[in-house]
């Protein structure tokens, strides 16, 4: 049995991070592989939206021909019509190609490597045998490597197949509690090709009692100030309306909360952009999503404009039908 890695590990030294600031004129090539199951599709699909040119269940041995040779690239880059910035390329492909040799793949991609001209990361996909038995038995799917034995045994031969993969792999990625979403805004932060673009903020709202936000970087619960649902006149109105806002504002224990949260995302956003991360989501919470979250989105929002960012600004449970059962006695 492989022992499970975190969510991401690697890069290792032996190529160039993936994630790194693209200052030179070498094609980018990921090539993208992993277990059946882990995500692949997934990734791709994520990849090709970031404006990467991506292909799906490649014969990897015919890797090199895909590929520009030397000269053809300078010809391209040094043209009579100026340079011509390739797209990044990202290449998947699995257990399933015709004759598939883990070592002869590795052998490759160390020749390949060696070219001024490329800069080639590998990215594996990784998951645990349980969840994969659980998503093949949940979309029905027969194990290509099973044939007609149980769905873990192809799991545990396909594992043995990949493994010089998996450990030669500059990033492994496990996704063993990633849905598709986690693990498309994973691969986005990740792969981003234009690390000096400005970072994208998302303030956003929501109700505990809706359930929780799928992705945050920062998630805070307002619930501990008083609750506008109680009040009748309030009740249908939202954290957009004034009089709301002047409810929530009047809290003793707003106004320190508020300055000291402000001051924190101030604090740590303009960290998080020199570090290149490209997504950054704050996600504000209360019982129902639609008063005190809000308004306290609103103004979070405002401040950090007053600061030079451009967040953009959602409020998930804004429609929701204010309802006594939802937001429950305790959070009066």
């Amino acid at each position: 049995m492989v022992a499970e890695s975190p969510p991401f590990s690697g890069p290792s030294s032996a190529a160039p991070a993936a994630s790194a600031p693209d200052t030179d004129a070498r094609q980018r090539v990921l090539l993208v592989t992993g277990v059946l199951g882990a995500g692949k599709t997934t990734a791709l699909h994520a990849l090709e939206d970031l404006g990467w040119e991506a292909i799906d269940n490649f014969p990897i041995r015919l890797l090199e021909r895909l590929i520009d040779s030397p000269e053809q690239a300078r010809q391209s880059q040094h043209g009579d019509s100026g340079p011509d910035l390739q797209a990044p390329l990202a290449i998947g492909f699995d257990s399933r190609t015709r004759g598939f040799n883990p070592h002869l793949i590795i052998e490759l991609v160390k020749r390949l490597s060696q070219r001024d001209d490329l800069q080639i990361t590998t990215l594996y996909l990784d998951c645990s045998a349980e969840e994969l038995q659980r998503r093949y038995n949940e979309t029905r799917r027969r194990h290509p490597l099973a044939a007609d034995m149980p769905v873990a045994t192809g799991i545990a031969a396909e594992r043995e197949l990949m493994e010089p993969l998996r450990r030669w792999a500059d990033i492994v990625v496990n996704t063993t509690a990633f849905s598709s979403n986690l693990l498309s805004h994973a691969i986005r932060e990740q792969f981003t090709p234009d690390k000096g673009a400005a970072m994208t903020v998302t303030v956003t709202s929501f109700g505990f009692a809706r359930g929780m936000p799928p992705v945050a970087d920062f998630i805070f619960d307002m619930r501990f100030l008083d609750n506008p649902h109680w009040n009748p006149h309030l009740r249908p109105q939202t954290g957009k309306d004034p009089e709301v806002g002047a409810f929530v504002r009047r809290d003793p224990a707003y106004a320190d909360a508020f300055a000291r949260i402000r001051d924190l995302l101030l604090t740590l956003l303009p960290r998080f952009r020199a570090q290149g991360k490209a997504y950054v989501t704050i996600a504000f919470g209360c019982t129902g999503g639609r008063h005190r979250s809000v308004f306290v989105a609103e103004e979070i929002a405002a401040a950090l404009r007053e600061a030079g960012f451009s967040p953009t600004l959602l409020h998930r449970n804004l429609a929701s039908r204010a309802a006594d059962l939802v937001e429950g006695g305790a959070t009066r």
